[in-house]
């Protein structure tokens, strides 16, 4: 599973970073996760607002931070 976190690198890049690595420690899912900062490879997943989640190339969620959670339940139900 490779997991994107699209975004400048703003706080709230940086909290859903937190926030997903949180979710697969606690589900115990190994996953990759990437930071995309490049605004070209940003636009390219159609997110016009960030931070945004993409997990194995699907656009996930934009423009909020998700909580750990919301993310938990996300993962599980990829799973």
């Amino acid at each position: 599973m490779v997991i994107k976190i699209l975004g400048s690198g703003c706080k709230n890049c940086i909290a859903l970073k937190e926030n997903t690595e949180a979710a697969l420690k606690e589900t115990g899912i190994d996953a990759e996760v990437v930071k995309v900062q490049n605004m070209k490879d940003i636009v390219s997943y159609g997110v016009m607002q960030t931070p945004a989640l993409v997990i194995d190339e699907k656009v996930i969620s934009y423009g909020k931070v998700l909580k750990s959670n919301d993310i938990v339940k996300i993962l599980k139900k990829l799973k």
